[in-house]
């Protein structure tokens, strides 16, 4: 969850290694809105999370608005020579919660979460699986409660372990409403367990509210980010170890410092792992002009981890509070900033590695450039084989209720 949105959540409240920051100038790229949502007929409305990708290339997100005004989540069909085909595949009516990021499994069943809503108001995990004769049916997998130890907000998606159990976040979770990570098991009766990882504690020090979902790696380790909290208050990195016993132990591996602003504060967005183990996310706030960072974090021999920014936003007509970010084959990061470029309405970035530790940002596309784009595009992107990206925006368009765009190469 990104810094703007936050009004629909609660507005709470080191060193760094030196990286040669370098700005390109923006790159030709070609932007198609493929959809603008209308609000009207059930169509949905200011899409704040992130899109899927299909091997068949279509696309899957989830917006507000819809049939009864309690979020849609919806499928966008490529063209054969036309235009891209909007598929409503569900719409909420509040009792079931309303759709936010989403990921399939292995048969093409979609899971997600909700915010807030379900039937014990604090937001849930939902599936939503298809039917042979075409529709599809939701159930609602875990319903958290507005109050009490299980309590929800739930900001982030969820992901899958080789078993089949369901890892994510909630924002105020938890006997303290600091947060907590959740597993969600499949039982051998039907149905889904739930069980607290970890419970962020009241004191603040291990981080809390976490807006960001969390990320695996090849140990089983989960990887996390909370939006304040931690040494300094201003966010935290967290690793979650399972243990023999069938506990999970906690540590901050990083404490983001807005005292120290150089170092980025107030994280949001999930975080990245390559092969050799390092980390990347972003900062929505501070850095070297203080509109955000995009960071790495390395694991060092001795158990620590050392941060480095890869790149500080903000400088001139360059974007603002960035979302998360994506790889693509060549390490190449791409990411979006909610504000900032020329227009002042956002941006698509991309971040190139070079020769000596120093990352070259380039701006792929600045949005604004005209009454009928689309604007703050406060999600992440997905890409495609052939280096297509795609992403939606909060507002914009030809209606006004933001759009699903591409940037092609």
């Amino acid at each position: 969850m990104r810094t703007t949105s936050l009004s629909i959540g609660l507005m709470t409240l080191l060193a760094v290694s030196t990286v040669t920051l370098l700005c390109a100038s923006a790159a030709a790229q070609q932007e198609t809105i493929l959809h603008s949502f209308s609000k009207t007929a059930g169509d949905g409305a200011f899409p704040t999370s992130s899109l899927l990708l299909d091997a068949s290339g279509n696309l899957y997100g989830s917006a507000s608005g819809g049939k009864y005004s309690s979020g849609m989540v919806f499928e966008l069909t490529p063209p054969e020579g036309g235009s891209w085909t909007e598929n409503i595949l569900y719409n909420f009516d509040g009792k079931d919660g309303f759709g936010g990021p989403m990921i399939f499994d292995a048969s093409g069943n979609l899971f997600g979460t909700s915010y807030v809503g379900g039937p014990n108001g604090g937001g849930d995990v939902f599936e939503l699986t298809s039917s042979p004769a075409g529709g599809w049916t939701e159930q609602v997998l875990h319903s958290f409660s507005r109050e009490g130890s299980d309590r929800g907000y739930v900001s982030a998606g969820v992901i899958f372990d080789a078993s089949g159990n369901l890892y994510g976040t909630t924002a105020f979770g938890g006997p303290h409403g600091s947060g907590s990570v959740y597993e969600l098991s499949p039982a051998s009766g039907g149905g889904w367990t739930s069980r607290d990882l970890y419970i962020f504690p009241a004191s603040g020090l291990d981080g809390f509210t976490p807006y960001a979902g969390v990320t695996f790696d090849r140990a089983g380790n989960l990887y996390g980010t909370t939006y304040v909290g931690g040494a300094f208050g201003a966010g935290t990195v967290y690793e979650l170890s399972p243990t023999a016993g069938g506990g999970w132990i906690e540590k901050v591996i990083y404490s983001f410092n807005d005292h120290n602003y150089q170092s980025g504060y107030y994280p949001s967005a999930s975080l990245l792992i390559d092969a050799s183990g390092n980390l990347y996310s972003t900062t929505t706030q501070g850095g070297p002009h203080k509109g955000g960072t995009v960071f790495e974090l390395s694991p060092t021999s001795g158990g620590g981890w050392t941060q480095s920014v890869l790149y500080g936003f903000g400088a001139g007509k360059d974007g603002s509070d960035p979302s998360g970010v994506i790889f693509d084959a060549a390490g190449n990061l791409y990411g979006t900033t909610m504000t900032g470029g020329t227009y002042g309405y956002g941006t698509v970035f991309e971040l190139s590695p070079h020769a000596g530790g120093s990352w070259i940002e380039t701006i792929l596309y600045e949005f604004g450039s005209s009454t009928t784009d689309g604007v703050y595009p406060e999600a992440g992107l997905v890409r495609d084989a052939s280096g297509n990206l795609y992403g939606t925006t909060d507002a914009g368009g030809v209606y006004g209720y933001g759009t699903v765009f591409e940037i092609t190469p």
